[in-house]
């Protein structure tokens, strides 16, 4: 995997959407760009999980580190935690656990994908929500630092009844946090756009990422996508849990398909994680799905560009 410049496109759809706002006068100390990304995976340790453990050591957050600096975000952190394996609790206890990088909570891009090497495969036990709740006990930044959480687990949510944590306190918690939240799941996607190539990933205001078929990726105009088919109840915590807190949901299947398929994955999981974190981390919240949009028209209806070179 090799390191990827923002698009000209991309910081002509930020400017306008600065712009925008600077004349409704919303221009301040809120519009200022992060000065950095606090950024934690939280990964499934289970049996199968294997593919999406190679994905977080090939060095996918390398170059989400590589795009951010490009646009000015320069002081990012990432930090990982593992759950659902046997080897941190039995039974119903696999737990959230802390996975060092770089000695600690949180550690440099390069330092993330050695510690993803950690990552096990045993267990089966799977509450993401108990372990999204131990993330969020992690060190956190004051002032102007974006706040960024990925879920990855290919199974539904196995509740923990001593947690008690349901959805609408784990929505609270990360939005008291400021945390956006993005779920790679056991879902698939469906679109109106009449586009062809696999759907990668549905975000929050209805847009879609597909395959190119080439290794790159389209991201269409919003309000065309939805949710189709979801293992369990990934779409009542997960995925919606994600779009409510302005992030994205990704189908780990096209991850698993390998080959073309997955560059266009990791290609548009940095796109739209860029994207959020630079667009949508500064904007005040009612302004969020607008300045999307904003974007969408700066870049035209569709863009096409390949990611991976």
């Amino acid at each position: 995997m090799h390191k990827n410049k923002m698009s000209g496109l991309n910081k002509l759809a930020i400017l306008v959407a600065l712009a925008l706002l600077i004349s409704l006068g919303f221009a301040g100390k809120s519009m200022a760009l992060p000065i950095g990304a606090d950024i934690i995976a939280v990964v499934d340790e289970s049996g199968s999980m294997s593919t999406e453990h190679a994905f977080l050591q090939g060095g996918v957050m390398a170059s989400l580190d590589s795009a951010l600096q490009t646009a000015g975000v320069n002081a990012n952190r990432f930090g990982l935690v593992g759950f659902g394996t046997s080897q941190h609790g039995g039974g119903s206890n696999q737990v959230g656990h802390q996975h060092n990088v770089g000695g600690g909570e949180y550690g440099t891009a390069n330092q993330f994908a050695t510690a993803s090497g950690g990552l096990v495969v045993s267990g089966g036990f799977e509450d993401g929500y108990e372990a999204m709740n131990f993330a969020l006990g992690y060190t956190d930044r004051s002032g102007n630092v974006a706040h960024q959480m990925i879920l990855v687990s290919d199974e539904d949510r196995d509740v923990n009844s001593g947690a008690g944590i349901n959805f609408g306190a784990m929505q609270s918690s990360l939005n008291s946090q400021r945390f956006v939240l993005n779920a790679i799941i056991n879902a698939n996607f469906n679109s109106t756009d009449g586009g062809t190539g696999a759907i990668l990933g549905l975000l929050a205001d209805g847009s879609v990422y597909r395959a190119d078929g080439v290794g790159g990726f389209v991201h269409t105009a919003a309000g065309v996508g939805g949710v189709g088919s979801s293992a369990g109840s990934t779409n009542a915590d997960y995925i919606q849990l994600a779009h409510n807190l302005g992030g994205a949901a990704w189908d780990l299947n096209q991850l698993r398909a390998g080959g073309l398929t997955a560059q266009s994955f990791a290609g548009a999981f940095v796109d739209a994680k860029v994207a959020e974190i630079i667009v949508v981390n500064p904007v005040p919240a009612p302004f969020t799905i607008g300045l999307l949009g904003l974007g969408l028209i700066a870049m035209g209806v569709t863009r096409r560009r390949k990611t991976m070179v």
